[in-house]
């Protein structure tokens, strides 16, 4: 199926990706590790030399070609639990089906520097992956999942993640960028399965 994108130039939904990186908005929250998706994403923006405009989505947005597959760069800028009617919204601008959604975001439920793919499940108390499902009332979109660890002991989830990485987290986070960056471009060009298995390889 073809149609105008944004700005009027014309899309092929089928070559379509949205990648929407998850975080809050504003120079507050800069760093911190509930913003791993948006760093992911700015990570592959530069790596293709692409800059981020506004959507009337409420979006950041930047595009770039990946072998030959356009892939749309979506920031959100709401804040987290309203995530989802951005999202939609983008797909919706754009022609692309949930299946071409990966949603970007960070998990507790992985040591930092752990980094999964997954398509479909719960939202496992994540408000982002909560709004994104519920906007797009589906959960079969793919996740890259960037772990940031349990919060030490008496400190607060909510505190936590709201919290900047410490310095030997952001002395790993450029290779860490990297791989993840390596990640979504194998899913774009060769799909879930064959992703999963590079970066569970790379990982072994």
């Amino acid at each position: 199926m073809r149609r105008k994108g944004e700005g009027g130039d014309t899309v092929t939904s089928d070559e379509c990706w949205v990648v929407a990186g998850l975080g809050n908005p504003g120079p507050w929250f800069r760093g911190t590790r509930h913003n791993a998706g948006f760093l992911v994403a700015d990570h592959l923006a530069r790596r293709h030399g692409a800059a981020f405009r506004w959507h009337r989505a409420r979006c950041r947005l930047a595009e770039i070609d990946v072998d030959g597959r356009r892939v749309i760069l979506a920031e959100p800028q709401w804040f987290m639990n309203l995530s989802g009617g951005p999202v939609a919204t983008v797909l919706q601008a754009y022609g692309v089906p949930a299946e071409r959604l990966l949603v970007v975001h960070d998990d507790l439920d992985f040591r930092f520097g752990a980094v999964r793919m997954k398509r479909g499940g719960g939202a496992g108390g994540h408000n982002g992956l909560r709004s994104v499902s519920e906007a797009l009332e589906t959960t079969q979109y793919t996740r890259l999942r960037f772990g940031i660890g349990r919060p030490p002991k008496g400190q607060k989830t909510g505190q936590y993640v709201l919290q900047k990485f410490t310095e030997s987290e952001r002395t790993a986070l450029p290779s860490l960028l990297e791989r993840c960056a390596d990640t979504v471009e194998a899913l774009v060009v060769h799909g879930l399965d064959k992703a999963q298995t590079a970066l569970h390889t790379a990982h072994a």
